[in-house]
This record gives C-alpha cells, structure tokens and sequence, in this order.
C-alpha cells in the first residue's frame, strides 16, 4: 500500500466504484452492477434522467448527481470530499463503462491522488462488442475513440493511424460518418472494414465489406443510432497467416520483407508476422532461430 492510500484510509475514505451499465439491453446488466448500485449512499451520473430510467426498471431508488465533461473539474473535487468522509459512490455514465469516451477518468485520477480506493464493476463495452462480432483480427487492436469532429482534424488523425498494422476501432456519429468513412478511405486505402450499429438494440445491425462498399452503402442509406466503425489491416498484411502449410513462406523472408515495407526493426517485424500467424512472440522467435540455423 502507497503512503497516499494509508493517508487516504487512515482519513476513513470511501470507496469509488466504476459501474458498467447497459449500452441497450437492459439484461446485460450484472449482478454485482445491480448490488452495488443499491448499496451506494450516492451516484454520479452523466445524465440523470437516463440513470434514474435504468434505476426506475430495477427498483432502485438513490441519491443522483451529475457528473459530466461541463462539471467534472468541480465536481470531482465535491465527490472526493464526500468520499474522504466515508461515503459509497457508484459512477455511471449514460451507457457502457465510464472513462471510456465517457466522463469519469478526471474523477479516478484525483482518487487515486487522494488515497481512494477505486473499484471497477466490469461490464457492457461497445467497441469490445463491436470486435467480438465483428470477424476482424483482434488478437491486437487500438481504440481510437471518437475522430475528431473537424475535417482537417480528423484527417490528421488518421494519418497519424496510417502505418498501423493492427484493427482500429472508432466510435462515430450517425451524422459525420459518411465524411469519415471517406477520408478513412482516402488515407488509408480500401481496407476491409464493419460499422456495427445500434449494439444489443432492436435494430442492432453489422454491415461488413471493405470502406469503399461502406461509403457507397452510407451514400444510399446513411445509417442511425450509435455507432462503431472497425478498420482492418489492409488486405496484404494478413495474407501470411499459415504456420506451416504449403505455400507459406518461410518466416525469416516474411520478417525481412516487413523490415523493408514499414522500416521497423527487426523486433517489430517479428512481432508482425508473429500476429499475422497466429504465432506467440515466443513460439516466432523459436521458428525464426531454426531457420536461420538451417
């Protein structure tokens, strides 16, 4: 234990807990979600019309108050003092994990300073749901967020994401999804890609393919509702995925030709035709010594 977490205990801190909720079916709530919503003396909510509607279904009946991106610089302090004097407060945004595109990471931070002890109740996550569903290699993959909102922004964005080998999860509004698809396209090339849609909702949708057919299906049909748009590698880059079989090239050629594509040392291209394979990093290395003892 820190200095700063005995301080904060010896104070007779509280206890913050981070609560996934819901991102659509009220069912995917979890059973110590729902219990330790209960036992908070208070919760902290991103919206409290929409927290009081998932309390209100199970029977819950709570002292809420607001904690959004326009208040949490002072409300974060208010909290943390009510927490330094013992209280139970549960952290909610309106749907999925807070501090994930959502308010919460200021609230964590300052707990963390103070000696708080913070709890996360895991759960709903769209951009993990998106990529469990979506049929993309997610062995590895970086979430984006949100693209910024401005074009030149969102451009710059992602040519800083140009070089990624890996899958690139987004979260994107209904109305800039057509702009983004077609700089995503522009920037990164037809690269395959899905948009999941209205995750575990009546209307929960996947529209696969690769960008281009993307930006053609928005152009007919700009799809609504909350959405995740995942990004694959290009085509070439999972092309090499056999261990072993016929017709896969040896690795240690594979590993040279990576170091010749992308300009990365020789770690990183192993570490890239190890993912492309299906291989541990371990289990490369091993195959990359052998054939170059051959």
């Amino acid at each position: 234990m820190s200095q700063s977490e005995a301080k904060g205990n010896e104070k007779g801190a509280g206890r913050l807990y981070v609560v996934a909720t819901p991102i659509g079916n009220l069912e995917d709530i979890t059973l110590r979600a729902l219990r330790v919503l209960k036992e908070a003396d208070v919760i902290a909510c991103e919206d409290t019309r929409e927290t009081l509607k998932l309390l209100s279904y199970f029977g819950i009946s709570k002292r809420l108050v607001s904690y959004h991106e326009h208040n949490e610089m002072t409300r974060a302090a208010e909290i943390v003092i009510e927490l330094e004097q013992g209280a139970r407060v549960a952290l909610v945004s309106d749907a999925g994990t807070p501090g994930i595109s959502d308010p919460g990471y200021r609230l964590v931070h300052l707990c963390a300073r103070h000696g708080i002890p913070v709890e996360p109740i895991p759960g709903p996550s769209a951009f993990v749901a998106a990529l469990a569903a979506s049929g993309m290699p997610i062995d590895e993959f970086v979430f984006a967020g949100f693209l910024p909102a401005r074009a030149t922004a969102r451009r710059k964005a992602l040519r800083a994401l140009a070089g990624e080998p890996r899958t690139l999860a987004f979260y994107e509004a209904p109305h800039r999804l057509l702009d983004a698809l077609e700089d995503a396209l522009e920037i990164l090339g037809n690269r395959p890609a899905v948009i999941a849609r209205e995750i575990t909702k009546i209307h929960e949708e996947f529209l696969r393919g690769h960008l281009e057919d993307l930006v053609a299906a928005a152009r007919k049909k700009p799809p609504r509702g909350e959405i995740t748009l995942l990004v694959g590698p290009a085509d070439g880059e999972i092309t090499h995925s056999t261990s072993g079989g016929t017709g896969a090239i040896p690795l240690a050629r594979r590993v040279e030709e990576i170091v010749k594509e992308r300009g990365c040392d020789l770690k990183a291209a192993l570490k890239q035709a190890a993912r492309e394979r299906g291989l541990s990093h371990r289990e490369a290395y091993k195959q990359l010594l052998i054939t170059r003892n051959e």
